[in-house]
């Protein structure tokens, strides 16, 4: 990771971001509605928990063939991802709820989906958010040495096959953060001394991730155990449960930022980016299916990434709402608004990007 200060352009000439936050603040305003979640996204929540967690009270207290437990492991990555887009997400932007205690509630649901409150805001909202596809700083966009996202990433032979692994790849990232990362991101975070609001006290931190990790396991480890499931049953469970989720996620996130359409700038010898902030997320960042209805209610609004990393405040509730007023602004100031028209439209353009940046940097498309 550098440790560049990032600089971005204060200057912006066509005062896109201001006319926009007008048209917004105007939008809630005229219709007396507040910008954090409302009825809907509740209903939504428990929809994604009741997914999340009632097939593991099945599993627990029923006895079910063997076809119909793999249906329910399924299930439960179905609704692991789920919570964490619908609900995990906007709470810990604070967009779930006007209540502050709400927020952080229902963002510690992160717990029980694996993860970590401090690691995720410092990752997601500090380090992606902020420094959007910029490599050596939005930790998103990197994969290691496996898999290259970025035409500024150091290119290996191996990459050349990435275009028939990724897709396999993208399934263990939650079992990554239940098994190694949230170790490894405390012990990174806390040396470089990085927060979201108040830096938390490093015992404290450190207790909540090893407490945390003791009862996520006797949750979904410990407990099928105890209800008579063979010790490899518990694995093989616990495996298909994060790879579906973990590919789900994985997947959504990749198809707002590691496509053709979305640049990877890199700050000058200053540190500087171009851009303002504002204009630099219109030129990262790429939607899909904005019109798929299922889509948008399963993916928590994300298939609207240019809203979300515009108005991180606003819950996703609202972002279909608002997307005409962004695509107009973008379009009045000739700025570029990214998007596909489906979410398969939007995978293959993925796979095209990750064969381009599988090839000899020389051949790699500037």
């Amino acid at each position: 990771m550098e440790t560049k200060t990032i600089k971005f352009s204060n200057v912006d000439k066509t005062r896109f971001y201001r006319t926009l936050n007008k048209k917004i603040n105007s939008y809630f305003k005229e219709n007396n509605i507040k910008k954090t979640g409302n009825s809907y996204l509740y209903f939504k929540a428990f929809v994604m928990f009741a997914l999340f967690l009632a097939p593991l009270v099945v599993l627990l207290t029923i006895e079910v063939p063997t076809w119909a437990q793999l249906l329910l492991v399924i299930t439960i990555g179905f609704g692991m991802a789920g919570v964490g887009m619908n609900v995990m997400h906007d709470a810990n932007h604070g967009a779930f709820s006007s209540k502050a205690w709400v927020n952080k509630l229902m963002g510690s649901s992160i717990y029980i989906l694996a993860g970590n409150v401090y690691n995720w805001q410092i990752q997601h909202n500090v380090l992606h958010h902020t420094y959007t596809n910029i490599q050596g700083y939005d930790e998103d966009i990197d994969a290691g040495r496996i898999i290259r996202f970025s035409k500024h990433a150091k290119w290996l032979k191996i990459h050349k096959f990435q275009k028939y692994y990724a897709f396999i790849l993208y399934g263990l990232l939650t079992i990554n953060w239940a098994i190694t990362t949230d170790f490894k991101q405390t012990y990174q975070y806390l040396k470089r001394k990085l927060a979201y609001g108040k830096a938390p006290n490093p015992v404290t931190q450190w207790t909540t991730v090893i407490v945390a990790k003791i009862i996520y396991y006797t949750i979904w480890v410990a407990l099928p155990l105890l209800s008579g499931f063979d010790w490899w049953q518990v694995l093989i469970g616990f495996f298909i449960m994060h790879y579906t989720a973990g590919i789900i996620l994985s997947v959504v996130f990749q198809l707002a930022h590691i496509m053709p359409n979305t640049d990877m700038p890199l700050p000058d010898e200053n540190g500087a980016i171009k851009n303002t902030w504002a204009i630099h997320q219109l030129h990262t960042t790429s939607n899909f299916s904005p019109n798929g209805r299922f889509v948008e209610f399963y993916t928590g609004g994300l298939n609207h990434q240019v809203e979300h990393h515009l108005f991180t405040n606003i819950s996703h509730v609202h972002y279909k709402k608002i997307a005409a007023f962004v695509k107009e602004t973008a379009q009045e100031y000739n700025l570029p608004y990214h998007e596909y028209d489906s979410i398969w439209d939007a995978i293959k353009a993925h796979y095209k990007q990750l064969k381009e940046l599988g090839q000899e940097p020389e051949y790699v498309a500037a």
